[in-house]
């Protein structure tokens, strides 16, 4: 598919012709709003069983049965689609008018719009969010009659919050979600509220999200001011018809997709504004696998794919999306190869991914960016999920120095094969569901001409290679090689016996959800050589299916031979879709095997090697800068934080001593000051009074001396 960035201007050209005036009202669909019920009604009754003291599991099993509902009306609703999609109302909301005109009036109601792009997603979020959860009764145990009712209530809410920011029908229910999954999020990581490190997490990730969130807030009323709705339908409508406020053609035609990236950026953790998700491992594995993971993170991605069109009619936002999503793949990886804590290496591999996805945004597929959110969602829950057995079973345990050999410990064998499965997927092993979706985003970066495509593609590929690296580099240190494994922090008296420590292995509600998810994630492959309905001129088989009926159908793959100058496009002399698979299996491979001979044939030579770079001056600095995440975190300390910090601590300075002691207090001073000064002169004793009534009286006589003394104007005396 040969496509120019260039060649998208700003007009109706390029926005999908998806006939959204064929989007039809369906009262019959009401049941559907059970997906955002359920929720909301496991919310209150985890409130219930909170404010009762229940020290059972009953909300964690309240929670699963309500997310299990949710996931069970979404299939059903799939199974009900007709595209184009419907518009469901739940109820009357905002509708506001002054006038005859379109922009005269403001519409959102709390309505769902139900297209193929939102079943998509709202059906992979329910159904992981029931799996978790029902992998979270279980690793949350140690909290019964603690803080257990809690946490499932937070996760009820991110649920509900998540369900309206897929299923909206309008930018401001979207904003509603949007705000309610940094909440949930903000709720869950500093869930462990005793720690200092889980508080500071929990609001560096509310601040730097409240950065995007501005953004998405000024786009959402620059899209109203701009087209005079915020409803998608008819946005989409407006923008086929060129019918909008011609004074906001220019400017804000501009400014709406770059503040709608700023808010992307920030909730799927990407150049700049990615440094709270890596912190933000401090909440419970159950939220790092639900929302850091599989669902939250994605919904920068799901907003732009749902706006666009937007993006299509300002080609140099493309452009941007594509290099900061390369550039933060990139950088992410280096982080990831150099950490020791495994849980934080699938953080980083978290922000690569996404980069992914971003890429594939920018470069026009997205398909390859909605099939690679579907199956990471699958292989990093996984991932997490593991990372969290073993953390539950080692006391805490997460350094990859400290555990080995776990694929020969009795009990632990479904945690090591899983992560395998896990590990081979996000590595884009050849054959599993990772190989196929991060494929499409890398052939797509050399077919696709935009300034510097090709060397984003490269980056794109050298990264994939280093993926494979630190992938394997946890496997193959943690599940393979000899047994060996030290207890965490969170060591308690129970563990040890006879002073030997015993970790504890996962039992049939972790193992069983590992499985599941380890199952999906092969699974997921399957999309892909599944035959097209919605188009037969489409490739990609499911997924592509699943975006053709959205606002994201201009980024979905042709098929061979149906685009004009297919066969110009070519990596190293062939068509880039072919190579690809060749191409990045053999990186993968080469990453593989370096991570083989390092961490588990030679783990001796590894050691070495990090020695003998860290002794030599003109190379030590990498693996340190590295290991220290390229300093990002001590330059925003110093570039933006510590002057902020001063300059409030000067204004608390200046309020305190200038505002308050001078103008207000010293204000109210001066009268009393001056009350004391005169209170002798009230003593009561007639001499006294004498005296003051003599000396008022000869001030005044002074006064009027002095004032017929002044020469005013005119000459009067």
């Amino acid at each position: 598919m040969m496509q120019s960035i260039f060649a998208i201007q700003k007009s109706g050209i390029g926005v999908p012709a998806v006939p959204m005036e064929e989007v039809v009202i369906a009262a019959d669909l009401s049941w559907a709003g059970l997906i955002l019920l359920l929720p909301l009604i496991s919310l209150v009754l985890c409130g219930v069983c909170a404010a009762m003291r229940v020290k059972s599991k009953a909300p964690a099993m309240i929670t699963a049965a309500a997310l299990a509902g949710s996931f069970v009306t979404s299939v059903a609703l799939y199974l009900n689609y007709v595209p184009p999609g419907d518009v469901i109302p739940l109820l009357d909301w905002m509708n506001l008018s002054w006038g005859e005109s379109r922009f005269d009036a403001f519409s959102a109601n709390f309505a769902l719009y139900i297209d193929s792009l939102s079943l998509l997603w709202i059906m992979f979020v329910t159904g992981l969010g029931t799996l978790i959860t029902i992998y979270a009764s279980e690793y949350m145990e140690p909290d019964l009659g603690k803080g257990y009712a809690r946490f499932f209530a937070g996760v009820s809410v991110f649920l509900f919050a998540m369900g309206c920011l897929v299923l909206s029908d309008n930018l401001l229910m979207l904003y509603l979600g949007w705000e309610g999954v940094g909440f949930a999020s903000y709720w869950l990581i500093g869930y462990y509220y005793q720690r200092p490190s889980a508080v500071a997490a929990a609001k560096k990730a509310f601040i730097v999200n409240r950065i995007g969130d501005l953004g998405l807030a000024l786009a959402v009323y620059l899209i109203w001011v701009t087209f005079g709705t915020v409803q998608y339908d008819e946005l989409m409508s407006v923008l086929q018809a060129n019918d909008w406020r011609p004074e906001f053609e220019g400017w804000s035609v501009t400014a709406i997709p770059f503040l709608l990236m700023l808010a992307a950026f920030g909730k799927s953790a990407q150049l700049p504004l990615y440094v709270w998700l890596p912190d933000a491992m401090e909440g419970p594995t159950p939220v790092s696998a639900l929302i850091h993971a599989a669902t939250m993170v994605t919904a920068g991605i799901y907003l732009v794919a749902r706006t666009y069109p937007l993006f299509l009619m300002e080609p140099v936002s493309l452009q941007v999306v594509a290099w900061v999503g390369g550039l933060t793949a990139l950088l992410a990886a280096t982080i990831g190869m150099a950490q020791f804590d495994i849980k934080r290496i699938m953080a980083y591999s978290t922000v690569s991914q996404l980069g992914y996805m971003f890429l594939g945004l920018g470069v026009l597929t997205t398909y390859g960016a909605a099939y690679h959110v579907f199956t990471h969602a699958f292989f990093k829950a996984v991932l997490f999920l593991t990372c969290g057995a073993i953390m539950h079973g080692f006391a805490g345990q997460l350094d990859l120095r400290k555990l080995s050999g776990l694929r020969h410990m009795k009990g632990w064998r479904i945690t090591a094969w899983t992560m395998l499965i896990g590990c081979l997927c996000l590595a884009g092993f050849p054959f599993t569901s990772g190989y196929f979706s991060k494929d499409a985003i890398l052939a797509e970066a050399f077919v696709t001409q935009g300034p510097g495509f090709e060397i984003l593609g490269w980056i794109a590929i050298v990264t994939a290679g280093l993926t494979a690296y630190y992938t394997f580099r946890v496997w193959f240190r943690v599940c393979a090689g000899p047994v060996a494994f030290e207890p965490g922090d969170e060591l308690h008296d129970g563990d040890a016996h006879h002073g030997e420590f015993h970790p504890h292995a996962p039992r049939f509600a972790i193992n069983g959800v590992l499985l599941v998810i380890a199952i999906g994630a092969l699974l997921a492959a399957v999309p892909y050589f599944l035959d097209n309905q919605a188009d037969e001129h489409l490739a990609g088989g499911w997924i592509a299916d699943m975006v053709h009926d959205s606002t994201a159908r201009e980024g979905l793959p042709a098929g061979h031979g149906d685009v004009d100058g297919a066969h110009h496009a070519t990596i190293l002399g062939m068509d880039p879709h072919a190579a690809m698979y060749y191409i990045s299996g053999v990186v993968g491979l080469i990453g593989l095997s370096f991570a083989a001979w390092l961490h588990l044939w030679r783990r001796s030579d590894a050691d070495a090697l990090s020695r003998w770079m860290r002794q030599r001056i003109w190379i030590g600095w990498l693996p340190r800068a590295m290991e220290r995440k390229w300093y990002v975190d001590e330059i925003y300390h110093g570039v933006v934080r510590a002057p902020l910090w001063i300059l409030g601590h000067m204004c608390h300075a200046f309020d305190r001593f200038i505002i308050d002691g001078l103008l207000v207090d010293g204000t109210a001073r001066l009268p009393r000051t001056l009350a004391r000064w005169l209170q002798p002169l009230q003593s009561g004793v007639v001499q006294s009074i004498a005296l003051a009534m003599a000396g008022g009286v000869a001030i005044i006589l002074l006064a009027m001396a002095l004032f017929m003394q002044f020469d005013w104007p005119g000459g009067a005396h």
